[in-house]
């Protein structure tokens, strides 16, 4: 049985934007590329024709996983839930309970997560132990630095794309 993938209306938006581009501009610009190159002669010792041979395996590719996310995508807008409890779009703050080190984190979806950046996947073992905790209840979780264990002391809401650093646009989806 396959996952369902949590992301917000913006997510859902911004992967379909890729899937697109790729399907309608870049797939078909790569394959007059692999035609042009094509034509050339002989295609044994034709760089250029694999190259572009090797782009459209990574279009494909790339088209097969957007796919697959869009078939499981389960939209949620984190704005409109009750914001007591951690859940998928809300922004939580925790405490080290060893060092008094103090950490925000938004649960997002994969696509959306930055984890430099405070964007953790609701997949992550850190989203998984906190979804369901309540302002002041603690948790402990493994991490690969070791097990560790927070104070929930803050929960809320924040746009998850006014947190992101790394928007993509179309000069990133393609493959030149």
């Amino acid at each position: 049985m396959s996952q369902n993938e949590p992301m917000t209306p913006r997510g859902y938006d911004e992967l379909l934007r890729e899937f697109k581009f790729l399907k309608d501009v870049e797939k078909p610009r790569v394959n007059v590329e692999k035609q042009r190159a094509a034509e050339l002669g002989d295609r044994s010792e034709n760089a250029e024709y694999h190259a572009a041979k090797e782009k459209l395996r990574h279009i494909d590719k790339r088209l097969f996983y957007l796919n697959s996310m869009i078939q499981k995508a389960q939209m949620i807008d984190p704005s409109l839930l009750d914001h007591s409890r951690a859940h998928f779009g809300a922004t939580i703050t925790i405490m080290d309970v060893n060092t008094d080190e103090e950490f925000s984190y938004s649960i997002c979806g994969t696509l959306e997560s930055e984890p430099e950046n405070g964007l953790i996947s609701v997949h992550s073992p850190l989203a998984r132990a906190m979804l369901g905790k309540e302002e002041g209840d603690e948790f402990s979780v493994q991490l690969p630095s070791g097990k560790k264990s927070y104070e929930v002391i803050g929960i809320g809401y924040t746009d998850i794309f006014s947190l992101k650093k790394n928007i993509r646009s179309e000069k990133d989806f393609g493959f030149k």
